[in-house]
């Protein structure tokens, strides 16, 4: 059922938040330069930085960056030794093959440099916490 990165390893709260992000994930929670291409069928295309840095402000750990070659990197979260990725789903169909060995850890302070992923971020998380008080 689940097809994230790293969903075989995580325990049943990581794959419940993913339940209720998946629930959160929009149009206006993707980054601009991908919303013509978002859709219900890829939720978490360009959803990668924020996702990661709310699941490490509710759970704790390390948000690292996955090289995508081009100078980005793609947000994940390592907590107790164990990566996973929420928003994997968005490369299916690529060709595109991951790395997610070498990931250096990611500055919250860079990433929310730009107001617009920042206020996305805010967004993303205030729907998360309505979802997570709706059980």
């Amino acid at each position: 059922m689940y097809k994230f990165y790293g969903n075989e390893t995580v325990p049943s709260e990581i794959r419940a938040l993913y339940d209720a992000f998946d629930r959160c994930w929009c149009a206006e929670t993707c980054a601009p330069r991908f919303r013509p291409e978002w859709s219900e069928a890829n939720k978490t295309l360009g959803q990668c930085s924020i996702t990661a840095f709310i699941v490490q402000d509710l759970l704790g750990g390390r948000v690292l960056g996955v090289s995508l070659g081009d100078g980005a990197y793609h947000c994940i979260n390592e907590i107790g030794g164990i990566k996973f990725d929420l928003t994997s789903e968005q490369f299916e169909g690529d060709d595109r093959v991951l790395d997610y060995e070498n990931t250096p850890e990611q500055s919250r302070k860079a990433h929310f440099a730009d107001a617009d992923k920042y206020e996305r971020y805010l967004l993303l998380k205030s729907l998360l916490i309505k979802q997570l008080l709706k059980k």
